[in-house]
């Protein structure tokens, strides 16, 4: 009986280094998925700062002193010309409600103040007094921390619930 010369791989050794791989993937997995959480969080408060930037502008250069009450607000260019008072990611939300980014659902609205309607803004938008800004995930796979901020400028978190229209004084700020 003669003895072939095979080359190659036995079944057994492709099955080692599929279960090898298999392991590694169940470990990296996990550390994947928390990666993609924080980056997604770090995009909500980006979110938030950007538009604590486009109030701000927006408040001293076209609505003396009051703010915009909804993203399509800060998202419309003055009349006159010139660019939006936010990134057009932020801009683009549908009927001026809610943009989703990023794993989070951001949304503006006027704060607890009045609506201020003796002032006309220089595009046209609605104004109020004050404003809130929520940065609230999509499902838990993309963060499970809620972002708030207003027309203080701070930005607090909230690991439980979300925020719903108004900040409580026991909120943490993020440092």
């Amino acid at each position: 009986m003669k003895m072939r010369d095979s080359k190659g791989f036995t079944l057994i050794e492709l099955l080692i280094v599929v279960a090898i791989i298999g392991i590694i993937a169940a470990i990296a997995v996990p550390g994947l998925l928390r990666a993609r959480m924080s980056g997604n969080e770090a995009s909500a408060i980006g979110s938030l700062r950007a538009i604590n930037s486009a109030e701000s502008t927006f408040s001293s250069s076209c609505a003396q002193g009051a703010y915009a009450s909804a993203l399509a607000g800060i998202g419309t260019p003055p009349t006159g010309g010139g660019q939006s008072f936010v990134s057009p990611d932020i801009a683009t939300a549908s009927s001026g409600a809610t943009v989703d980014k990023s794993g989070y659902t951001v949304a503006l609205t006027a704060g607890t103040g009045a609506a201020v309607s003796t002032i006309t803004a220089c595009n046209g938008a609605a104004l109020a007094s004050s404003y809130e800004a929520d940065a609230d995930p999509v499902s838990a796979s993309t963060g499970t921390r809620h972002f708030a901020t207003d027309s203080r400028g701070t930005i607090f978190q909230n690991n439980t619930t979300a925020f719903g229209g108004t900040i409580p004084s026991t909120a943490t700020p993020i440092q």
